[in-house]
């Protein structure tokens, strides 16, 4: 099973404010360009979020991830209450338990979002490939995407892309 990041980043390194807002990114939706984003989230067949994110997503105007199936990772819920027409399944466990019940299920390419599933998962070298694409902004503070690893996580650089809006977006695989 592949695992897949793929997230946008204010230039100073965060993916929202601290409070989980994503209000700098606006600007960026609304651009006639998409970045690549519709091509890769139909290469996934699910998504696994952490919660924090799965509260900011269900103040979208609408369910972001469509009908695909989608796990939120949590500790504190004991319910999801999904939007209408959402699939959504509530998970719990380490990143490899939660990895081996994706595999088990059978799904092939999975889209990991969230700060602090995604650092769990890269601590837990479960993660195959990060596209990063980082917005011409500066918010000063904020959830960062990359926090503290037991050990260095070496990439591959893979490609790096430029837009006429300034955003630069990298894509690295991890090296096992």
């Amino acid at each position: 099973m592949e695992t897949s990041v793929f997230v946008g980043t204010s230039l100073d390194g965060f993916i929202a404010r601290s409070d989980g807002s994503l209000d700098w990114l606006q600007s960026e939706r609304t651009q006639p360009q998409e970045y690549g984003f519709t091509a890769f989230f139909d290469s996934v067949d699910a998504v696994l979020i952490g919660r924090r994110t799965y509260d900011v997503v269900l103040g979208f105007e609408k369910w972001f991830y469509g009908s695909k199936p989608v796990f939120v990772l949590s500790r504190t819920l004991r319910k999801l209450e999904p939007p209408e027409g959402a699939v959504c399944e509530l998970v719990t466990g380490t990143p490899r338990e939660v990895y081996d019940m994706l595999e088990r299920r059978g799904f092939q390419h999975v889209y990991v979002d969230g700060g602090v599933t995604v650092q769990a998962f890269l601590e837990a070298g479960l993660i195959d490939r990060v596209v990063v694409s980082r917005l011409p902004v500066l918010i000063g503070t904020g959830i960062p995407l990359f926090g503290p690893l037991s050990r260095d996580v070496r990439l591959e650089h893979v490609a790096t892309r430029t837009f006429p809006s300034g955003l630069v977006q990298s894509e690295y695989r991890v090296i096992p």
